[in-house]
């Protein structure tokens, strides 16, 4: 069944009046999933016109996160639920090595070799090594190394990881160096400031508005957070799609990743029963079930905040030109005959640009079908990159859209835009 909640125009906020007054909703009702069945991992069709938060560029995503807290905070509010930020501990930063390095300061060396990567290199090793060598091997993630043998790669990895010999990394020590690497980051991956939001999730009773909260909550973290949290979760779906080899069930995947990413400060360990250390590995291993899960969801921008962004961007537009109303006019009238002009246009023409490639443009009539690999194809040659098309200006700084998005949808939400072919 289709998560239709993520089509609609209206907020989260303003579904969950039925469990203010203890009822269930409609959607919760749809949305039952028996725990004793075969794990499904449902996708979202790309032809509705959603977007991942990857896909949209910086200033977008800044428009996104300021409208995805309020909605969060509301949606919260709304189920009786409140949080509170905690101060993030006063640390010192490393600058050089591997682990205990900020994010940033990661991702900065590595663009330097490699331009554009989102997730650290050390980080897609690991997981890679994972990946071709222990999928199929029993006990993956909870299987420790030895000691003392991490404490030495750790050392030789932070002494140099360009050098370091990763074919002789086997699977049990690339397992505990991947953990140790998340557990020891300076800020949390799911960061100080969304951690206690993170465990509050559980106080929601319904497991479809905590797949809300958790989409809003992702969409709240910082880029590089974001990229490697993705990528961890789809590295752990892949390990419970073999548990039958691994012996790794989805919950036993989950209770042996939650200590590394719903850890607490140092200085508030001693202080933490054991009962209560146990109940909140539990709780945060049922976070981790649900994200690997639902991870096809949490990445999506619902409908109605990318919707809330082009009104944002409709308005920061206006005011940044500073356009009286008769010049605005004038201005529409006059873009108006440029484009018919050009390509004479009627409903549904645009014109496609592709700088990088030897036919710069084409104009284009969408029928109702047509995709964005419809036109993305008609601009191919052999051995060229893959290329994707982009809606760019209008009401959206730059959105990357699916190959299987249907164009006629978003020209009639955004008509003004521009459409490029880049990689």
């Amino acid at each position: 069944m289709q998560p239709d909640w993520v089509l609609r125009d209206s907020p989260y906020s303003e579904g969950v009046a039925e469990h203010k007054r203890g009822k269930a909703c409609w959607d919760c009702l749809r949305f039952h999933r028996d725990n004793n069945s075969e794990l499904q991992f449902a996708s979202i069709p790309p032809s509705q016109g959603l977007s991942c938060a990857g896909d949209l560029s910086s200033r977008d995503l800044t428009q996104l996160c300021f409208i995805s807290h309020i909605e969060l905070t509301t949606f919260l509010m709304t189920l009786g639920i409140h949080t509170k930020r905690s101060r993030p501990p006063r640390c010192r930063n490393r600058d050089s090595g591997v682990f205990g390095v900020p994010l940033n300061t990661l991702l900065e060396k590595d663009r330097k070799k490699f331009p554009g990567v989102k997730v650290p290199v050390v980080f897609q090793k690991l997981l890679c090594i994972l990946e071709q060598t222990g999928l199929l091997t029993e006990g993956i993630l909870r299987v420790p190394a030895s000691a003392a043998r991490v404490k030495c790669l750790r050392r030789e990895l932070d002494r140099c990881y360009e050098g370091f010999d990763w074919s002789a990394l086997r699977q049990v020590d690339a397992s505990s160096l991947l953990k140790l690497f998340i557990r020891e980051l300076p800020t949390p991956l799911l960061t100080h400031t969304h951690l206690s939001t993170y465990r509050s999730v559980l106080s929601i009773p319904s497991e479809l508005h905590q797949v809300q909260a958790l989409q809003l909550l992702t969409l709240l973290l910082p880029e590089a957070n974001r990229e490697i949290l993705r990528a961890l979760l789809v590295f752990l779906r892949m390990v419970v799609s073999h548990q039958d080899q691994n012996r790794m069930s989805l919950w036993n995947v989950s209770m042996v990743m939650a200590p590394n990413l719903f850890r607490r400060h140092h200085g508030n360990k001693r202080s933490i029963a054991k009962r209560d250390e146990m109940e909140e590995a539990v709780g945060g291993a049922q976070l981790i079930r649900l994200m690997i899960i639902h991870q096809d969801f949490i990445w999506t921008v619902p409908k109605f905040l990318l919707s809330q962004v082009r009104q944002m961007n409709q308005v920061s537009i206006q005011k940044q030109l500073g356009l009286s109303w008769t010049s605005r006019l004038l201005r529409k009238k006059n873009d108006k005959n440029e484009r018919d002009q050009i390509t004479e246009l009627c409903e549904g023409v645009i014109r496609v640009h592709a700088p990088l490639h030897t036919k710069i443009s084409m104009v284009i009539q969408l029928e109702e079908q047509t995709t964005a690999k419809d036109i993305t194809s008609r601009f191919e040659c052999e051995n060229s990159p893959v290329q994707h098309l982009y809606e760019v200006g209008g009401n959206i700084c730059e959105r990357r859209l699916h190959p299987d998005c249907v164009l006629l949808d978003v020209y009639r939400v955004n008509p003004h835009c521009d459409w490029l072919i880049k990689p």
